[in-house]
């Protein structure tokens, strides 16, 4: 199954997608919809229909209660950014103001000099758990989509924490769909190519298989700390390639076009523009 949420004239819309159709469930958005306990078939509802091209992709779940990022979960990434090797995951959180749809512009702080690409697989949550192990850490997976956490280097450097350079404004694509683990191969531990391209230049490149932390073990750890609930994201970390690694560091500037990958799930494709705030 491949969920989504759109932008209509109505207000957002959670659909299902069916061939080049995508089919409205009758609930907000996709973060509504798994709030229902009988999300599975209430997402088979039939709606009213939108076209696949031209759909106007809003982010995947609108306000989830929390979104949790995993910094250092691919050996070649690790390497690069100086770090040792974590025997725990190393968390941070986004703030919701931070997500944007699939195909929305990235606005460029003028306070940073040093925005940067990060593809990753993303991890929807689908029930409430709290402490959740083996099987129940696998069932609390309702499906994956595709993160780019763009980041302020600048600011995440400045101390020892990195919520400043993690959640600006605006900054996060998540999208365009959620696909459930049985269409995936490897499941709720999908094997899966992510790749990142700016302006068509190839800069990262890896497979989910290579996560020192797969999705299960991190709902695992992170659900013994707080309740995961229906609708949270976990973005669950970039392989190497990113602009800061470079030699010399690669930051992204006004009117490049990101595209991040994963396979069998979708791409975000996104311009980087003048803050239209600032």
């Amino acid at each position: 199954m491949r969920l989504a949420t759109i932008r209509t004239a109505g207000g957002t819309r959670a659909v299902r997608r069916e061939g080049d159709t995508l089919v409205e469930t009758g609930h907000a958005d996709v973060g509504a919809l798994l709030a229902d306990p009988g999300w599975r078939t209430a997402a088979l509802a039939d709606g009213p229909t939108h076209p696949v091209d031209g759909a106007d992709f809003a982010t995947l779940v609108t306000t989830p209660s929390k979104v949790v990022c995993v910094g250092l979960n691919y050996t070649n990434h690790i390497v690069e950014m100086g770090h040792d090797l974590p025997t725990h995951p190393t968390l941070f959180a986004k703030f919701a103001d931070a997500l944007v749809g699939a195909h929305d512009d990235i606005p460029l702080p003028p306070e940073t000099e040093a925005l940067d690409w990060e593809v990753e697989l993303g991890v929807v949550v689908g029930q409430r758990v709290r402490r959740a192990k083996g099987e129940s850490a696998e069932a609390a997976i309702a499906g994956f989509t595709v993160v780019d956490d763009i980041s302020c280097r600048d600011w995440q450097m400045r101390t020892g924490e990195w919520l400043q350079g993690k959640t600006w404004d605006s900054s996060t694509p998540v999208g365009p769909y959620l696909v459930t683990p049985d269409e995936l191969p490897g499941g709720v531990r999908p094997e899966l190519e992510v790749s990142l391209h700016v302006d068509g230049v190839l800069r990262q490149r890896d497979s989910t298989a290579d996560l020192l932390f797969d999705p299960v073990a991190l709902v695992e750890h992170i659900s013994t700390v707080v309740r995961l609930n229906p609708g949270d994201i976990i973005a669950t970390g970039t392989p190497g390639g990113v602009g800061h690694g470079m030699t010399p560091p690669t930051y992204l500037a006004q009117g490049q076009v990101v595209v991040a990958e994963v396979e069998g799930i979708g791409a975000l494709t996104n311009r980087v523009v003048a803050d239209p705030t600032a």
